[in-house]
């Protein structure tokens, strides 16, 4: 290992802890790296407009924020929620399962925990507390673990970055990541049934069963997206960058046209929002690309991949070991960081050892997630603080049972790679 690549590493680790953006502090670091390196600056340019340019997969990303923005704006997210509440809300703590239902739902739409936190989970922190029967910060934290599940049930756009570094399919990705999101909205429903029986939370009045069609009917077209996704990927009609295209334009007819929910100056401010959102995220991918370049040129994949196969680790043992890691990582980091930088980093040792890449992106993935509500500094929890005004020692003082069963299913997905693997298998995965 270089002297550059350590003074790197240290003005990376300098300029992070002083607060400056992480894809402002990479990029930094990167040009210093360059410099003591004795090479041109000129090669950041090259190699991140060669990644950009080689990587058509990248156009997702923007296409899935502005549906999900779309779908946030508009109705949609008023008639989903409505569907929830007449499906699951009759039971013991019926807003609460209400409040995961709905982000298995919207997961379907916005492929973003943000998204789904700071949109509809917002509404329903609002309902439950209106209700009187929970407090603001069992709401808050709920609502916050609910929102993990967002990027894990297509579309997703970390599963879309880990295929960028990876080389793997967005398509089986996708489908890798069904069971996993439903195995964390059954089992934070669980902890939420039990939490309420044990503080004896009130039954919500039912929605009569007769209001049940009618009320799906109205919820249909938005609960189709995914569906629509996913045949368009798997039948050959489009490409997964073509999908999230669609996805896009699906969510524009149905809030412009279908519910006529949309005006010209609300589509305005939903292109603003997505683009400096685009932006933020697209900022994190030139940094890590330069990284990567950097990386690869000191051959730390390769040294990472020989250190380990070394050491004749069990696969098993390697999987808990860099899921522990990640999740120190997720209390610091942005999912997005985790994964264009430091899991690329793991790719190599995966290969040598025999662990399929579709498994280890979705377990990764889901650890990134879990990341997002772990306190001191998850950026759930401060999403949620922000738009709701809800202290953040009320939602900490929450939320661990729900991160405790989170790990849980963390750990089965470790455990057990038929969870992740079946459905892929089942649509010709042969990995």
């Amino acid at each position: 290992m270089s002297l550059a690549f350590l003074l790197c590493i240290l003005v990376l680790l300098i300029i992070a802890a002083l607060g400056a953006p992480v894809a402002y502090a990479i990029i930094i670091a990167s040009f210093v790296y360059l410099y003591a390196a004795g090479q041109s600056i000129g090669i950041a340019g090259k190699v991140l407009m060669d990644g950009l340019y080689q990587s058509f997969i990248l156009l997702a990303v923007p296409l899935f924020i502005v549906a999900a923005n779309i779908m946030n704006a508009g109705t949609v997210s008023d008639r989903l929620l409505r569907f929830c509440v007449a499906v699951v809300g009759r039971f013991r703590g019926g807003l609460g399962h209400v409040n995961v239902m709905a982000s298995l739902v919207f997961s379907g739409m916005s492929g973003s925990a943000v998204a789904d936190a700071a949109g509809i989970g917002k509404i329903i922190i609002e309902m439950m507390t209106k209700s009187g029967h929970y407090t603001r910060g069992y709401a808050a934290a709920i609502t916050a673990a609910s929102a993990t599940i967002g990027p894990i049930i297509p579309p997703s756009i970390p599963m879309v970055l880990y295929a960028l570094v990876s080389n793997s399919s967005i398509g089986f990705l996708f489908l890798a990541g069904i069971f996993p999101g439903l195995l964390m909205g059954l089992v934070l429903m669980a902890m939420n049934l039990w939490l309420s029986y044990r503080r004896n939370f009130a039954v919500e009045e039912p929605v009569p069963l007769k209001e049940l069609p009618r009320t799906t009917f109205r919820a249909f077209p938005a609960l189709m997206m995914p569906i629509i996704l996913l045949y368009g990927i798997y039948g050959g009609v489009t490409t997964p960058t073509e999908a999230a295209a669609v996805a896009a334009f699906y969510a524009l007819i149905l809030a412009a046209v279908f519910y006529r929910s949309l005006s010209f100056k609300v589509f305005y401010n939903i292109l603003v929002t997505s683009a400096r959102s685009s932006a933020a995220v697209g900022l994190v991918i030139g940094g890590a690309l330069i990284l990567n370049y950097i990386v690869a040129s000191e051959n730390v994949p390769g040294r990472v991949a020989e250190a380990l196969v070394g050491l004749d680790i069990s696969p098993l043992a390697f999987l808990l070991l860099v899921n522990l890691l990640i999740l120190l990582l997720g209390c610091v980091l942005d999912a997005s960081t985790i994964i264009l930088v430091i899991i690329p980093l793991f790719l190599p040792a995966c290969r040598e050892l025999g662990i399929d890449l579709v498994h280890f992106g979705v377990v990764a993935i889901v650890n990134c997630m879990i990341g997002l509500i772990t306190p001191p500094y998850g950026i759930l929890l401060f999403v949620i603080n922000a738009v709701t005004r809800i202290p953040l020692v009320e939602i900490i003082r929450e939320i661990w049972l729900f991160l405790a069963v989170l790990i849980f299913a963390l750990l089965l997905l470790i455990l057990f790679p038929g969870i992740t693997l079946w459905l892929p298998r089942l649509f010709g995965y042969a990995g």
